[in-house]
């Protein structure tokens, strides 16, 4: 509640309609009228002012009317202001942000000008001093060159050049594959692949390799943090490990695929996968090799128990298991190491199915082009060799009149790196070193005889037969398969 006092004259005001006057009676004793002019002039003012007073109460007093009351409307409206207030406040931060941009970007733009004038002004002094708009447009190329040169990063083919080795990452148990001997001499298609490699290059393949045991576990990390320069070691290409890891796949040397071999004192009439319902199997667990059996198993709606090994064939041979499942390639290997050691008591047999695609591949680091193309050519020169009847018998004798016998024999095709091109002859040193791919295969699984001339029937003696599988050439069927040299 407003109150508002004032103190003013008191007056009365009289109508005397009926004679058309108005008259002003005024008390005496308050000393303001002494005639009815002064009376006039006196009063025409104080009611001027009254008004004036009374007009201001009412405009004060109509907003302030609910005053007496309710205050939401007051609330809300004070409410209101404050909203008004804070939103001023941050209109006025934007504005001071807006206005500090824009100094920077006029110091931006300044600086870019005074750039350009610097530019400009250097473009004039070589044009004056030596150059044309040519020679300009040409060093600036040279330039761009050597800077892309020195932003990318060194081939790991002339890392081993300047070192005077080749660090190879394989297996040194899998017979066949992998495999390091009691005297410590390496065997294997691998290691055979290792050592084509480092002819090609110019190293010498049976002095100059330093051979690393890459595990399953490891072999990745080995490979991205330059502890290996190549990893062959049975390693399948898959989409994941091609896309999420540091590894840019190679050649393909070996297509295997997954199977199974049993104990056939506990399954004695397993002829087939089909027949092992209900069996223990030695796997392991989150390996390719465990999600590959379990898919093969729900698909055909037979039960099996997974026995998580990382071990798999002591743990087999140790009967923990009723079979064990892999690489067609490592079960054959198993299977020789086992009889030839007397690792077993019981008979052992390897099921016909093949339940995965597993192609094994060479594998390099990503963005490491030039070498993963010598890595992935000297494989393909050593197919190409045997599909054009070349070998390490006969390559000296060849007849290099023929366009593409001379290309595989005499030239360099483009490999390696300025730095270290591999010679015009890369590929003879290759044949001398381990011959093509039938003879390498030949002595990775085969008893050594393989003329490398006349097929995979014409081997003989073989852990793993080459005849009639993806591994034989696609004249006879597989996949081996090279594309042009030229």
């Amino acid at each position: 509640m407003i109150y508002v006092s004032t103190k003013v004259p008191m007056f009365t005001y009289t109508s005397q309609s009926n004679r058309g006057t108005r008259g002003y009676h005024i008390p005496r004793e308050n000393g303001l009228c002494r005639d009815k002019v002064s009376l006039s002039v006196i009063c025409s003012e104080f009611m001027t002012r009254t008004v004036a007073l009374l007009l201001a109460l009412l405009i004060i007093a109509v907003p302030l009317a609910g005053c007496t009351g309710d205050d939401t409307e007051l609330n809300a409206a004070n409410d209101r202001i404050s909203e008004f207030e804070a939103q001023a406040e941050v209109d006025q931060d934007r504005i001071a942000e807006l206005e500090s941009e824009a100094e920077a970007d006029e110091a931006a733009y300044q600086k870019l000008m005074d750039d350009l004038a610097d530019q400009s002004l250097l473009i004039n002094q070589l044009q004056e001093n030596c150059c044309t708009w040519d020679d300009m447009y040409v060093m600036w190329d040279e330039g761009y060159t050597a800077g892309l040169a020195d932003s990318s990063q060194v081939s790991t083919l002339d890392t081993i050049m300047d070192r005077g080795y080749m660090n190879c990452g394989v297996k040194t148990s899998q017979y066949g594959m992998g495999y390091q001997d009691s005297s410590g001499a390496y065997s294997g298609l691998d290691v055979e692949y290792c050592r084509a490699i480092a002819a090609a290059i110019g190293l010498n393949p049976d002095e100059d390799i330093n051979f690393i045991l890459a595990g399953g576990a490891d072999r990745f990390e080995l490979l991205a943090y330059g502890d290996i320069d190549v990893l062959i070691r049975t390693t399948t290409w898959t989409t994941g490990r091609d896309a999420s890891l540091n590894a840019d796949f190679a050649g393909i040397n070996f297509y295997d695929g997954q199977g199974i071999m049993v104990n056939l004192d506990n399954f004695p009439n397993a002829e087939s996968a089909l027949d092992l319902d209900g069996a223990s199997i030695c796997v392991a667990v989150g390996s390719t090799s465990a999600g590959n059996i379990a898919d093969y198993f729900q698909e055909n709606g037979l039960e099996y128990q997974a026995v998580d090994s990382w071990n798999d064939g002591p743990d087999f041979a140790d009967e923990l298991c009723d079979a064990v499942t892999g690489d067609m390639s490592a079960l054959v290997s198993m299977k020789w190491e086992m009889a030839e050691y007397g690792y077993a008591d019981f008979e052992m047999t390897i099921m016909p199915e093949l339940i995965s695609k597993e192609p094994l591949a060479s594998v390099t680091r990503d963005y490491d082009s030039e070498w993963n193309e010598v890595v992935s050519w000297v494989w393909y020169g050593m197919v190409t060799a045997e599909e054009m009847g070349i070998s390490a018998q006969n390559y000296q004798s060849a007849d290099t009149s023929v366009p593409s016998i001379d290309r595989l024999l005499n030239q360099n095709l483009g490999l390696g790196t300025d730095a270290n091109p591999l010679s015009n002859t890369w590929m003879q040193s290759v044949l001398n070193a381990v011959g093509n791919y039938g003879e390498a295969y030949d002595r990775a699984f085969c008893d050594g005889t393989y003329d490398g001339v006349s097929g995979s029937d014409s081997m003989t003696g073989c852990l793993i037969s080459r005849s009639g599988t993806f591994n034989a050439l696609a004249s006879e069927g597989g996949l081996q398969y090279a594309p042009a040299m030229r």
